[in-house]
């Protein structure tokens, strides 16, 4: 488990590094399953097993999946793959651990995914030609996080092998190479703290919320999660809602620098699930 520290202070980030480790070790079981609409064969495919991080994005790590089920589909009438989750089509975009805190968190597991090769959902999803075009969203994320903490100073100043390194790490499932280029965009000294933070806060059929927030008030006085909630949501209720970030319930006093720094997915924003309390749910079932 982690265990968060809620000091007010910024963090030594030397000290926390296995907190870093941890969150980046993350794992969900998934089971992709062929939808029933694209077998063609006579043979049912078997379902295809992972363990996938959940720092990472699909296409990243779904070739297999590809080359198993592919075998089973009309090629004259095999399309781009995309994915879908109880009538739910996932944004391969989005990082794969905030999908599941979305959809798959109160899920058994292993997660039940169906995979689809027909009938791509153009209202719902964008097209992923490639690899490429997740290391070009991944890339404008990471710059668009730049700009908020440091102007975009600290991306200004890297050069592209640096750029390659972060991606390659996120690829690759590499852990040191990531963070040898992204301690540089989580430094944080002094009184030179990060301008803004890069936050979402995500919700069931809503568009993603996100503001200019900063890491302490006028005074000095640190701002933790609990304010950043109330600066989006004015009707946030704690007693009614669930909050997730990496697959963990965080307090909601926890200072959003401390956050940011260490539960942060590897585009540098903090994507933060909210959901109705498990009272809230079964009161609306019963």
């Amino acid at each position: 488990m982690i265990s968060l520290n809620n000091k007010g202070t910024v963090s030594d980030m030397a000290e926390d590094r296995e907190i870093l480790r941890e969150v980046w070790e993350g794992k969900i079981p998934v089971c992709f399953q062929l939808a029933q609409e694209d077998i063609y064969t006579v043979d049912q495919p078997d379902p295809f097993f992972l363990l996938v991080p959940r720092l990472s994005y699909f296409p990243l790590v779904t070739d297999k999946v590809v080359k198993h089920l592919s075998k089973h589909v009309d090629r004259d009438n095999q399309g781009e793959m995309w994915l879908e989750y109880e009538g739910q089509a996932l944004k391969w975009h989005y990082p794969i651990g905030l999908l599941f805190d979305m959809f798959g968190s109160r899920a058994d597991l292993p997660w039940n995914l169906t995979v689809h090769f027909q009938n791509f959902p153009e209202e719902e999803l964008l097209h992923c030609p490639s690899k490429d075009a997740v290391e070009s969203h991944f890339m404008s994320v990471i710059k668009e996080a730049d700009a908020l903490k440091h102007r975009g100073q600290a991306v200004n100043n890297m050069q592209r092998k640096d750029h390659k390194t972060l991606w390659n790490g996120v690829m690759n499932d590499k852990f040191d190479q990531f963070w040898s280029v992204n301690k540089k965009l989580m430094e944080v000294s002094g009184e030179d703290t990060f301008k803004f933070i890069p936050f979402r806060v995500y919700q069931m059929d809503q568009v993603p919320l996100q503001r200019l927030f900063k890491p302490t008030d006028d005074n000095g006085d640190v701002l933790t999660l609990r304010h950043m909630l109330e600066s989006v949501i004015t009707d946030f209720q704690e007693k009614k809602s669930r909050v997730l970030i990496q697959g963990v319930e965080p307090d909601l006093d926890t200072p959003v620098l401390w956050l940011s720094e260490h539960l942060s997915y590897p585009d540098n924003f903090l994507h933060i699930c909210l959901q109705s309390s498990p009272s809230e749910v079964l009161q609306s079932e019963s």
